[in-house]
């Protein structure tokens, strides 16, 4: 005799399991961005998620797989602004004043996250690893930022470290949080350092 009801109970188990894996991984997503990864043990991260650490260590192996699948759910939620469309902008200032526009707005929606990230990659390896692709972003940027500037040599190596700086999450932070700048102000102020150089 065919069990009739056999495909739906495991298209209903399938999706259980999908459910407990995504809980899990906005759970890690919460705590890394409140306490901060070197902080967030795996049992943490179960007990936030309701779920046994049988269960957290059936779906990610180890805390590398969890960090991978946290970290690629974040981005979804929270791309990062578009080189593209900023090289899309002919005149340089423009360009600047778009992008860290874009940026510094980024940076105060997620604060608390790339904070946590930052201060915790020294530690954590893997933060650190992963913090590359967002390093290399920067750099990216800066490059496209440079162009049409007319700069070469010593002033075109100034101008992408001026770049650079005005780009970081660290300058964001200092100007915003710490000098009480608005990020319109913080802004400008950057793009102003980048004129200088």
């Amino acid at each position: 005799m065919i069990d009739q009801k056999r495909p739906y109970r495991m298209k209903r188990r399938a999706e259980l399991e999908d459910q407990t894996r995504a809980r899990i991984t906005e759970s890690a997503m919460v705590l890394h961005g409140t306490v901060g990864p070197a902080r967030t043990s795996m049992v943490a991260v179960a007990e936030h998620a309701g779920v046994t650490r049988s269960t957290l260590y059936r779906h990610f192996a180890d805390e590398e797989a969890l960090f991978d699948a946290c970290s690629a759910h974040w981005r979804a939620l929270n791309p990062l602004p578009d080189i593209a469309s900023w090289a899309s902008i002919a005149d340089p200032d423009e360009r600047l004043r778009t992008a860290l526009g874009e940026l510094y707005a980024f940076y105060a929606r997620t604060e608390g996250m790339l904070a946590n990230l930052l201060r915790d990659a020294p530690v954590v390896a893997t933060v650190n690893q992963r913090l590359e692709a967002y390093r290399e972003y920067v750099r990216a940027a800066a490059h496209t930022l440079a162009r049409g500037r007319g700069v070469r040599g010593a002033v075109r190596r100034r101008t992408l470290a001026a770049l650079g700086h005005a780009l970081a999450f660290s300058t964001w932070h200092s100007l915003v949080r710490e000098q009480g700048l608005s990020d319109q102000e913080a802004a400008e102020l950057a793009r102003r350092l980048v004129a200088c150089a």
